[in-house]
């Protein structure tokens, strides 16, 4: 009788002990970033010898993606993930993943991030909120029906916009925008109803473009990054040591996912070569021309969000 009731205390001490946290996030559980995120959550239990458990839930069960930052505010949910243009209009600082042909490769996008990061963790930190880390989808590309090599060849064409952003570009470049859901591409472009648009080679593959579309420009445009994070007040109720380890399994899933977005947007590169599309890069008069567009872009941001901006975005910061 002694043994059972010391097992029975001993099961109570380590139920007492042991701390359960949901992580919601809207991508679907196939999603790279959300194999990631299950890794981070099993790399978290091993740790801290299952004193933290994460559980994962993904493709909006727990939240739809536009909601899951107040979720965690709110204590709803401990943690979260979402893409960090989606706080734009509370957080105008992440608005900078969405400025077009500034960052080129992910060497760049690193040094955006790194510089980005102090700025994200104090407005996080205003709303009782810590990121955890951040990965970047591959970078957005060109497709197109006929080769393109200047603005020129965009005229008369109809190009997929979905952002404020994509449709000045195709303003910019001559083409009528067209509001064309992903899910009806390949229709639309049966149909006529578009002729390009910017997406990354991912999503290209996964909607099988290859029908419909013959070019690929590995123009690189924009590097959009999705972000981890907690809420504070959960973090903080946790011991020195375990708190130390869910920060230390972060660093490690942000390097591993900086790793997995590259090596996806080579193997869909890659697939679409495969597949019989032409894949290759712009003109060089063209890519100079896309520079110039990513200067007016990122003076109008600046000036638009006010000299916080200042730090991300100055001339030295990004060469081609």
């Amino acid at each position: 009788m002694k043994w059972i009731v010391l097992a029975a205390l001993a099961a109570a001490s380590v139920a007492h002990a042991q701390t359960q946290w949901k992580l919601a996030t809207g991508y679907r559980a196939e999603s790279f970033h959300t194999e990631n995120v299950a890794q981070f959550a099993r790399d978290v239990d091993r740790t801290t010898a299952g004193a933290l458990k994460i559980t994962v839930q993904p493709n909006n069960t727990l939240f739809k993606l536009g909601d899951i930052r107040q979720a965690v505010e709110d204590g709803k949910s401990e943690a979260g993930e979402t893409i960090m243009t989606s706080l734009v209009g509370e957080m105008p600082i992440t608005g900078a993943d969405a400025i077009p042909f500034v960052v080129s490769s992910y060497a760049d996008a690193r040094r955006l991030w790194n510089l980005q990061r102090p700025l994200i963790e104090k407005h996080f930190a205003a709303r009782g909120l810590v990121p955890l880390y951040a990965v970047p989808w591959p970078p957005q590309g060109l497709f197109a029906s006929a080769p393109v090599q200047s603005p020129a060849d965009f005229r008369g064409t109809r190009m997929r916009t979905y952002n404020q952003s994509t449709q000045r570009i195709a303003q910019m470049l001559g083409a009528t925008p067209v509001d064309v859901p992903m899910v009806e591409v390949n229709q639309a472009l049966a149909s006529g109803k578009m002729d390009s648009m910017i997406t990354s080679a991912v999503t290209g593959v996964e909607n099988k473009v290859w029908g419909q579309i013959g070019h690929y420009y590995t123009i690189n445009a924009w590097f959009p990054k999705n972000i981890v994070f907690a809420n504070l007040k959960a973090v903080q109720s946790l011991s020195p040591g375990v708190r130390q380890a869910l920060l230390t399994a972060a660093v490690e899933a942000e390097e591993r996912g900086w790793a997995l977005s590259e090596q996806v947007a080579d193997a869909s590169t890659r697939e679409l070569t495969q597949q019989g599309m032409k894949v290759g890069r712009v003109s060089p008069s063209f890519e100079a021309e896309l520079k110039r567009m990513g200067e007016r872009f990122s003076r109008e941001w600046v000036q638009s969000v006010g000299n916080e901006a200042n730090v991300i975005f100055v001339p030295c910061h990004f060469q081609r």
